[in-house]
């Protein structure tokens, strides 16, 4: 009778609390750099958000309401904000800038540590197709995530224009593309190397798949990836990539960066620049992101966007924060005390002081109580006494 769905968890006072800063913490300075906060429905139809999203069907929890309508819990927040900007928000004068902190929901088929509900932060920026919008999305992620306390993270920034261009030349079709992109998701390079030499090809074609696994480190890399491809679609990738860096420079961010030309995404509807965050000690993304430019087609109303999540349970995982236990100011009363006790408690509450307010009647162990408060005073009797009073 004490056992919760699977994936699911349940957040304690003392992680609340943690939970809480770092999201405070990360929003102000989104709300800093001009987003708008905004929030949208738990439940969606399945045949516009639930369809629209990117996550995989069988990942999606399905429901139905009592006029027989397919309703999802939302599985991300990028495809219902652009519902929401399309329907009511975005008008094409000019970009919208909007942000999130809002849980979000994937099943998961057997129990594998893995939550099947988790709190995303993160922004969308609708209607600029340059790399300036590129480059302050990702700018301001590196600074919100900075501002919660995070030093050691790495920013790999890549371009999905620039691998399907490459295959496409080389393999000729997306289902033989889509073998070796799978194994560039799964960070599979073993698995990717013995596929690419297994295929019927010229050694100079796959010598040239091969050396996509070396377009990973500093700008330099940049150079070699232009000398790789041969068509306009690839070419064009790279110049996008060069551009942005240059403009990520100029916000001084690229010491967390790295470009890697090898960088893919599970979520079809990323279109242009994507990138991910890794922290140091953690085995996992943090966060991600990217340009999706055609997601807006799907709700008629095309519009260009780009945009993050950062996940704030690998996040505060990342941070290695101890967790916290509130600041609380606990009175103890008696009833002879009980008018002066409110007073007093009600005076601090004023201040902006956490305060508990409690009948002594009600305490079975005072020892306890006092230990599992830092402050404590008693009203007892005729008498005011502060913590530690006998």
């Amino acid at each position: 009778m004490f056992e919760k769905p699977l994936g699911m968890r349940d957040t304690l006072p003392a992680l609340y609390e943690v939970k809480k800063n770092v999201r405070n913490t990360m929003s102000k300075k989104i709300e800093n750099w001009g987003y708008q906060f905004i929030e949208t429905p738990t439940l969606e139809y399945y045949e516009t958000i639930g369809e629209a999203s990117a996550i995989l069907d069988r990942q999606l929890f399905k429901l139905l309401d009592q006029q027989g309508h397919t309703l999802v819990l939302r599985p991300d927040m990028t495809a219902p904000i652009a519902r929401i900007a399309a329907s009511k928000l975005y008008k094409g004068g000019y970009p919208l800038r909007l942000a999130y902190a809002a849980n979000v929901f994937r099943a998961q088929q057997r129990e594998g540590g893995r939550p099947a509900e988790f709190e995303q932060i993160g922004i969308e920026y609708i209607g600029d197709n340059t790399t300036s919008a590129d480059a302050e999305v990702i700018s301001l992620m590196i600074a919100s995530l900075k501002e919660a306390g995070l030093t050691n993270f790495t920013v790999p920034v890549g371009h999905i224009g620039y691998v399907k261009a490459l295959f496409i030349e080389i393999l000729g079709n997306e289902e033989r593309a889509d073998i070796l992109r799978r194994f560039l998701y799964e960070k599979n390079y073993v698995g990717y190397r013995e596929h690419v030499k297994s295929l019927p090809l010229s050694s100079i074609d796959k010598d040239r798949l091969l050396s996509l696994l070396k377009l990973r480190g500093n700008e330099t890399k940049i150079a070699y990836a232009r000398e790789l491809v041969e068509g306009e679609n690839g070419k064009k990738a790279v110049e996008e990539l060069e551009l942005l860096w240059q403009k990520l420079q100029a916000f001084g961010v690229t010491e967390h960066m790295k470009i890697d030309f090898n960088l893919v995404s599970h979520m079809s509807y990323y279109t242009g620049i994507l990138f991910e965050v890794y922290a140091d000690k953690v085995g996992f993304l943090v966060g991600n992101g990217g340009r999706y430019d055609q997601l807006f087609d799907k709700f008629e109303r095309p519009a260009p966007a780009t945009g993050f999540g950062i996940r704030v349970d690998r996040l505060i995982e990342a941070l290695d924060l101890p967790e916290q236990e509130a600041n609380i100011h606990c009175i103890i009363f008696s009833v002879e005390q009980r008018g002066e006790a409110i007073r007093y408690a009600m005076k601090k509450r004023e201040k902006g002081d956490r305060v508990i307010l409690q009948d002594i009647a009600g305490v079975q162990d005072v020892d306890a109580c006092v230990n599992a408060f830092q402050e404590i005073t008693f009203f007892i009797g005729n008498t005011r006494k502060g913590a530690g009073a006998e």
